[in-house]
């Protein structure tokens, strides 16, 4: 049995703490980054169409190479087609994984000494709005803008991996500041604004329809949900406890429950010091807390092992703060080293704590990955 053939297992039994033939990875790369890998482990310069995995364009002969025990399925866009104007914005930014409405207006910056670039939203149509009723004169994208019809054929080629679905929502704070702005959603959160609590059932509509048609679609044939809300900063959280169960955590307990009744695992993204906050998202029913960011407050690997590390499981860990990028190669394995020794029977999937930037050593990458296992 080929090496890959054992990554769904791997997954499970990291799930379950059976232990494992090596620990689990995922990985996350800026597309710079990405490029960068395939030259530096000397991949073909060619890439034909079907080596491109969804929804990041990534390499699958890359994903190869590293072990990366993941592969994504997404629902294909057919909604309003993406225009483009003569100030260089355009309308929808991520169609397949993000909430695409259409009067937010983006534009790309570079960043990394003009090495990457993302997508800036210029134009927030509900900026000023102040009454909910406003909002009815929007048109807001629907489920139906995505086609399933593919997702069960999707899954089945990537049969042997860990089948995930990536950024399913909801994603309150990130999504709806696209549009409304961050300055107003913090301060909607604070003052519970009818605005925002109407653009979060409006938008928790969207992605959980989308979810549940995704998930029809597979017939049992994903494994995971990836999940996104960005609640910490580098210092503790970003919105009180009181906030996130008055607001948030209803909303996360009907996703998560929903999800688990398609036999799926939930896995939520969130950058930053959520320490104060894993023990209630494990009571909404949380199975993986992804990325794990080491370098924020109270988020030492070593006390997230010592607390919940039976009660929940942990993916990244490898900070791209400060391991990935400020470590030498020998340094990044023994980081790794401590990883396997805490969770020697499961609980953590490994790999970065975020996209990787450019300006990371390609050194420590291969580091990671070599002695973790993975590396072919």
């Amino acid at each position: 049995m080929g090496n890959h053939l054992k990554s769904k297992h791997r997954f499970y039994n990291t799930i379950f703490r059976k232990g494992y033939d090596r620990i689990p990875v995922k990985h996350y790369g800026e597309p710079i980054v990405n490029e960068e890998m395939a030259k530096f482990f000397s991949l073909p310069d060619n890439v034909e169409k079907s080596n491109v995995a969804n929804p990041f364009n990534v390499r699958l002969d890359l994903l190869e190479k590293i072990g990366d025990d993941f592969r994504y399925v997404v629902p294909r866009y057919k909604g309003p087609e993406v225009r483009y104007f003569p100030d260089g914005t355009r309308t929808v930014a991520f169609p397949d994984r993000g909430w695409p409405v259409q009067q937010i207006r983006w534009i790309e910056k570079k960043y990394g000494k003009g090495k990457g670039i993302y997508l800036e939203p210029v134009f927030k149509p509900f900026y000023n709005i102040q009454d909910p009723k406003e909002l009815e004169k929007f048109d807001f994208p629907e489920a139906s803008w995505l086609d399933y019809s593919d997702i069960k054929q999707q899954c089945a080629n990537f049969s042997d991996y860990v089948v995930c679905v990536d950024k399913a929502g909801p994603d309150f704070i990130a999504f709806i500041s696209n549009a409304r702005g961050i300055d107003n959603v913090f301060m909607d959160i604070a003052t519970k604004n009818p605005v925002y609590l109407k653009l979060m059932e409006i938008e928790f509509k969207y992605r959980y329809e989308i979810t549940e048609n995704t998930l029809k679609a597979a017939e049992g044939l994903i494994d995971v949900v990836h999940c996104a809300e960005d609640l910490g900063s580098q210092n503790g959280l970003i919105i009180s406890p009181t906030s996130f169960d008055e607001l948030f955590a209803h909303y996360f307990k009907e996703m998560f429950s929903m999800i688990h009744n398609y036999g799926a695992r939930v896995m939520l993204h969130s950058c930053g010091s959520v320490y104060k906050l894993i023990p209630r998202l494990i009571d909404l029913g949380l199975d993986i807390l992804d990325t794990v960011q080491v370098s924020a407050a109270d988020m030492d690997i070593k006390r997230l092992y010592k607390e919940f590390g039976k009660d929940i499981c942990f993916c990244g860990s490898m900070d791209v703060q400060t391991i990935l990028l400020n470590l030498t190669p020998e340094e990044i394995k023994k980081e790794v080293l401590l990883r396997q020794e805490l969770f020697s029977d499961g609980g953590l999937i490994i790999g970065p704590s975020h996209a990787i930037q450019p300006g990371t050593p390609m050194e420590n990458i291969e580091a990671m990955y070599k002695t973790a296992g993975s590396l072919k």
